[in-house]
């Protein structure tokens, strides 16, 4: 087999290599994790959550070393930390409401008879977790999927592929058993034929529509479920009666952290008329402010994307913007960073419309559109005038009025005066092209577990 390399962004090394398993070692890993289901599911409720915090806790020891892996593997610079504040609060939530969502509803409990609606773990759960967030996006499966009593086999993105194995050993040595969770290196080809042989009950997969539907064209016909968080390309609208400077704070940092790559990043601003010219001057200052570079360098705040062909494509959208009319408003040459390589400076764009693909396909990276709007309506067409669905960021201060907007426009989140969240008590999900299924909240749990139903009678 080849080997896959990861190569780092910070200087083009190549940071960690590792050969993919087999066909047959893979056949044997999926057999594995589907033996230990039973027994795993049979242990106490307490006993799984009480395993599954530890091996959280045992993630959290490991801060120091994470946080400088993050920046060799995808970027991020040191001075932001890990991700392990998010997967605290999603695993503290989900453990906490694991044992009422879980339980068995009663329908009836007489002397004739006793009607229940249970839920059963699904099986062996294969998580394709991505690189931009790679242990946020993860712990959102593998937490409830455990607790639940499903076994797990992840696949990590080639990016990122030291986070699998960070998290088998956290979760290892906190007494999750070997074959409970295992962390495995695969490529497409196996990948596909493992799903396409039933080896796995439920497929979660985080990245591209193409990945997604490379997915669904392996499970077809197989009726195993999917869950598909794909492409995005969130709005944000500032309507007249918005706090000015929070929204551009709030939009301009959804924008450019993470470099842009984050699921529910900005990617495209509606800003009212009456604001527009305000907004515009403010968020070319907010990205001026930024400090492109090395990511183990205290000062950075933008480090590189994770990969220069990721960054190719930006670069591309930009300039293809500019000459069909948009106007680039920050200088490249403020930031000498810029390598033409990873390291990619922040853009501005305004005189944009949506004939433009920096408008209306996925960029994830540190640039944002920012058009003129005249009113809700117009706004609202905008917004929906997309393939994509995830969140969407409605600046206002009336709750009503952001609520009557939200029930208009197709996405799977709403937020007012905030973007670029996720609060593990609301699902997570999505519409259009961004795929289908929802983790977090009690419905993460409904993802990895199916109902069956209890009709028993005395005679």
């Amino acid at each position: 087999m080849k080997p896959i390399q990861l190569i780092s962004p910070v200087d083009g090394s190549v940071y960690a290599e590792r050969t993919p398993l087999t066909l047959e070692a893979a056949q044997s890993a999926a057999a594995r994790a589907k033996a230990a289901q039973k027994a795993w599911a049979a242990r106490a409720l307490t006993e799984r959550i009480a395993l599954v915090k530890a091996g959280v806790a045992a993630l959290n020891a490991m801060t120091p070393r994470v946080v400088e892996e993050l920046a060799w593997q995808m970027g991020r610079p040191t001075r932001f930390g890990g991700e392990f504040g998010g997967v605290n609060a999603r695993t503290d939530y989900m453990s906490e409401i694991a044992a009422e969502t879980l339980a068995p509803q009663t329908i009836e409990d007489s002397d004739k008879f006793r009607r229940y609606l249970a839920r059963e773990a699904l099986g062996v759960v294969f998580i394709v977790a991505p690189w931009n967030y790679p242990y946020l996006t993860t712990i959102n499966t593998l937490v409830p999927a455990l607790i639940a009593g499903n076994t797990v086999i992840l696949k990590h993105a080639s990016q990122t592929m030291l986070v699998g194995e960070r998290i088998a050993e956290a979760f290892h040595g906190a007494g999750i058993p070997a074959d409970v969770f295992q962390n495995v290196v695969l490529d497409h080809a196996t990948t596909e034929a493992l799903i396409s042989a039933r080896a796995f009950n439920f497929v979660n997969f985080t990245g591209s529509v193409g990945g997604g539907q490379a997915i669904e064209r392996a499970a077809a016909g197989t009726f195993t479920p999917l869950g598909l968080e794909l492409g995005g390309k969130d709005p944000g609208y500032v309507r007249a009666d918005a706090n000015l400077d929070a929204a551009v704070d709030t939009l301009m940092d959804g924008a450019m952290y993470n470099a842009g790559q984050c699921c529910c990043g900005i990617e495209r601003i509606y800003v009212h008329e009456s604001l527009y010219d305000a907004f515009v001057e403010k968020a070319v200052v907010w990205v001026k402010a930024l400090k492109l570079g090395n990511p183990f360098d205290a000062e950075t705040t933008l480090g590189p994307m994770a990969n220069k062909r990721f960054a190719a494509v930006v670069r591309a959208q930009i300039a293809e913007a500019v000459a069909a009319g948009a106007k680039a408003l920050i200088d490249p040459g403020l930031f000498p960073a810029d390598d033409g390589g990873a390291y990619l400076a922040p853009q501005v764009l305004v005189n944009v419309d949506h004939s433009m693909r920096v408008m209306m396909e996925e960029s994830f990276g540190p640039v944002v559109g920012i058009m003129k709007v005249k009113d809700d309506a117009e706004a609202l067409r905008l917004m929906n005038d997309s393939p994509y669905g995830l969140t969407a960021s409605v600046w206002t201060n009336d709750y009503d009025t952001a609520a009557t907007l939200g029930a208009q426009i197709e996405t799977g989140t709403v937020f007012m005066n905030r973007a670029d969240y996720l609060d593990p008590a609301l699902c997570w999900t999505g519409c259009k092209d961004t795929g289908r299924g929802g983790s977090l909240s009690y419905l993460g749990f409904h993802s990895v577990t199916r109902p069956k139903s209890y009709h028993l009678k005395k005679v």
